[in-house]
């Protein structure tokens, strides 16, 4: 168990599932020593979904793990960003030529 679990997500992270979300990520934390999670499908996030991210990284924190957020979506972008949030997943984001133009 020494490589790392990559989970693309192409659900919306809002709270009407919030709690299949939270189950979902945590079980994928558990099956390897770190988490890549591919964000670059979600069209909408909200608080809920954001304070599952931050519990995600803490959680992944507490196991001596890691998580990382490898793609974002533009719509996960700009709320990490609009809540001062991007520093605290520490991870590089990739605006695509496509996005920019």
């Amino acid at each position: 168990m020494n490589e790392k679990h990559r989970l693309n997500w192409s659900e919306d992270l809002t709270i009407y599932h919030a709690l299949e979300h939270k189950e979902r990520l945590l079980a994928a934390l558990e099956t390897g020593n770190g988490l890549e999670l591919d964000l670059s499908q979600v069209n909408e996030i909200d608080t809920a979904g954001l304070q599952l991210l931050i519990l995600a990284k803490q959680e992944a924190a507490r196991q001596n793990k890691s998580l990382a957020i490898i793609a974002h979506s533009p719509s996960v972008r700009e709320t990490l960003d609009f809540c001062n949030l991007t520093a605290f997943f520490g991870d590089p984001v990739v605006i695509t030529a496509r996005e920019h133009s």
